[in-house]
Order: C-alpha cells, then structure tokens, then sequence
C-alpha cells in the first residue's frame, strides 16, 4: 500500500509531550503540598489534594494514549518512535511514582512518622521536584532543536540533562540521610520499614526524571 507524501509528515509529538510535561508540573505542586499535609497533620485536604492528583494523572494518561495513537505507519519524525515512547514511559513514571507515594502515606496513620523525620521528608521532596520542573524546559528546549539542529540548541538541552542528574545525585544522598537516621531511632520494625520504603518511592521520582533525561540526550545524539 502507498503512503502518500503529504501523511507522512505530522506534528512534532513534541508537542504532546511538552503537555504530557506540564501536566506533571502542575500535579507536583499539588504532591507536595500533601505530602506535607497528611505528614505534619495541620490540614484536612490531604484526600482532596489526592483526589486532584489523580485526576491529573488521567489527564496525562490521556495525553500519552494520543500520543501513542497518532503516530500512523510511515509517519516521517525526527526521532525513533521507540526512543519517543521510551522516552514517555519514563515521564509518565515520574507522575506514577507520585500517586505512589500518596498511596503508600495513606496505608498508615499521621503519627506513623516520627516528628524528628519531617524536615528531613520534606526535604527530600523539594530535592526531586527539581528535577520535574526541568522536565519541561528540556522538552521546550528539545523542540526548538528539532525544528533547526542548531548545535547551540543542542548544548542547551545537553545542558539541562546534566543539571537532571546531579538534581537525582543529590536526591540520592537525602534518600540515604533518612534511611540511615530511621535505622538508628528508637522506633519499631513496622514504621521503619514504612519510612525506608516511602523515602525509596520519593526517591524514585528523580529517577524517573533522570532516566528521561538519558532517553532525551539519545534522541538529539548525533
């Protein structure tokens, strides 16, 4: 079957995953101001703030599913189509990895978290939404490389890639502070295990974030 010219062409899918971006953005203010909510029990808006969430994450999931299904056979793009898809897994993963962590807050009650971890919990959350408010710049970024290939729009991009992983580096090093000082509390087995797993879940955003990053900095590889 022939294809004809003009449908092999389409829309940068950047520009959904520029949407899909922004989605995550705004559903990581909300994360945070949960996280704080449920773990200083100061507020009553943690299952609202979760239910925001989630409504969000159906909102990128509907982004990634028309994505995923606009791109026809022989569609000519600048990227490989499984580097893209690739590449989205792991942006959406950062959103997962979110409603993750409110779902693993919510199995336990406020106290659960000893007082002497809060500041230390809500550190670690600044410290990997770093990394996911990047996320769209880069993508901004990386559709101006691909409308031009101008070298010095590629440095750019590179450029955020690496502040991503040292963003993760750093997410890293408070993930182990918290495990290490839980195991040297006087608390028992059951609320360590709950903090060391939720400081891992935390954790796992600036992962996801990272590893978009090395699906993107292979995809303006020359």
């Amino acid at each position: 079957m022939r294809i004809p010219l003009l449908s092999m062409f389409m829309t940068s899918p950047f520009e959904g995953l520029q949407e899909h971006a922004e989605v995550i953005k705004d559903c990581s203010w909300a994360f945070q101001e949960a996280v704080e909510c449920h773990i200083s029990y100061k507020c009553s808006r943690f299952d609202s703030l979760r239910g925001d969430i989630i409504e969000m994450e159906r909102e990128a999931d509907a982004i990634k599913r028309r994505i995923r299904g606009h791109i026809p056979k022989g569609t000519l793009m600048p990227i490989d189509k499984f580097q893209l898809f690739r590449y989205l897994r792991e942006q959406d993963s950062v959103l997962d990895a979110m409603e993750e962590t409110l779902d693993w807050l919510s199995v336990r009650p406020h106290a659960a978290i000893p007082e002497a971890l809060h500041k230390d919990i809500f550190y670690l959350v600044d410290t990997v939404l770093d990394p996911v408010d990047e996320l769209s710049s880069m993508v901004a970024e990386a559709r101006k490389y691909f409308k031009t290939y101008r070298e010095e729009q590629r440095v750019i991009v590179k450029d955020i890639i690496r502040t991503l992983r040292l963003q993760e580096h750093e997410a890293d090093h408070v993930e182990h502070t918290i495990k290490a000082k839980v195991f040297n509390m006087d608390v028992d087995p059951v609320t360590i295990f709950h903090i060391v797993r939720l400081a891992e879940i935390i954790g796992s955003i600036a992962d996801h974030a990272e590893n978009a990053g090395d699906m993107m900095r292979a995809m303006v590889a020359k």
